[in-house]
């Protein structure tokens, strides 16, 4: 393993902070394995897996929360006459 791969990686597990950057880590290690095997881009592969890994979890809570407060708070229907 070259030293730019090898800082690349300490540098991405420390910018692990909060529980929605573990989407993160979870595609970057997907991504960096995709990346190897499709001409050796790891490092490509691993940020753009965080990348994308990172959005769809920010996704999934806005959707969950969306449902958490859509179910204590449910619409009226309207009453028709």
């Amino acid at each position: 393993m070259t030293a730019t791969k090898i800082i690349a990686a300490l540098a991405l597990a420390a910018s692990v902070s909060t529980a929605a950057d573990a989407g993160c880590l979870k595609g970057a290690v997907v991504g960096g394995i995709a990346g190897h095997y499709a001409h050796h881009h790891a490092i490509l592969g691993a940020v753009a897996g965080c990348a994308i890994a990172h959005h769809m979890e920010v996704k999934a809570r806005e959707q969950k929360a969306a449902q958490a407060a859509q179910q204590t708070h449910p619409v009226a229907a309207p009453k028709t006459p």
